[in-house]
């Protein structure tokens, strides 16, 4: 069922939340729920996620249900009905997970321990876009996006995380490697960091820290 993965697209499971919401787990996490005359299998495997439903009358697998494009009233009910069973796991057992690399999470966790601040997902249309912002005076700090290389002007396609921060110190940063011009934001107060596992850790920390004091009311 491929509408069960992009229900869950950008999350990532809780081992607490699961057990709590009532998984089983055994090196798999399981559980079962009623819907109509069927049980709805679901377990959940590194990070993917299947579903299967049992007829409870005959104890065999309704195998319309996985059909791609199978029709009807019937059909389309039942997925609803499961759509939604799928939607309270997503949202009470699932964090957020758009950025990959193991540099944005760490910045990420160093923002939410430092200043207990926590990714804001402000766009609907761009689902791989978010900010963060102090408390104060709710001025943005930091925006994180994921987008291809090509967007920064860079060789390859593939999708990386990168981080917008706030600077006054922009022309002395840019390397044009590992910090750029800032994408989406005033190039004269903003550089771009590309987290892709080659830049200072420290750096990156010290950029944001330096970030959020500009970010302060005046």
């Amino acid at each position: 069922m491929d509408f069960a993965n992009d229900i869950f697209k950008f999350k990532r499971f809780n081992h607490e939340k699961l057990l709590k919401y009532g998984f089983k787990f055994d090196g798999v996490y399981q559980i079962e729920r009623k819907i109509d005359q069927f049980l709805m299998k679901i377990e959940i495997k590194n990070g993917l996620v299947m579903v299967e439903l049992i007829d409870g009358e005959t104890g065999e697998p309704f195998t319309l249900f996985n059909v791609v494009g199978a029709q009807g009233v019937y059909v389309q009910n039942l997925r609803s009905e499961c759509e939604e069973v799928l939607m309270d796991i997503a949202e009470k057992c699932c964090e957020q997970e758009i950025f990959k690399s193991d540099e944005a999470k760490k910045v990420i966790e160093h923002i939410r321990k430092k200043y207990g601040d926590e990714l804001e997902f402000l766009w609907e249309k761009f689902p791989e876009n978010a900010i963060c912002r102090r408390k104060d005076n709710k001025k943005w700090y930091v925006a994180f996006i994921r987008l291809p290389k090509n967007k920064l002007s860079l060789d390859g396609t593939e999708k990386v995380d990168i981080l917008d921060v706030r600077s006054d110190e922009v022309e002395k940063l840019i390397d044009n490697k590992t910090i750029l011009p800032a994408y989406h934001m005033n190039k004269k107060n903003w550089v771009t960091i590309l987290l892709d596992g080659n830049g200072d850790l420290k750096t990156v920390y010290d950029l944001v820290d330096k970030s959020y004091l500009l970010a302060k009311k005046k």
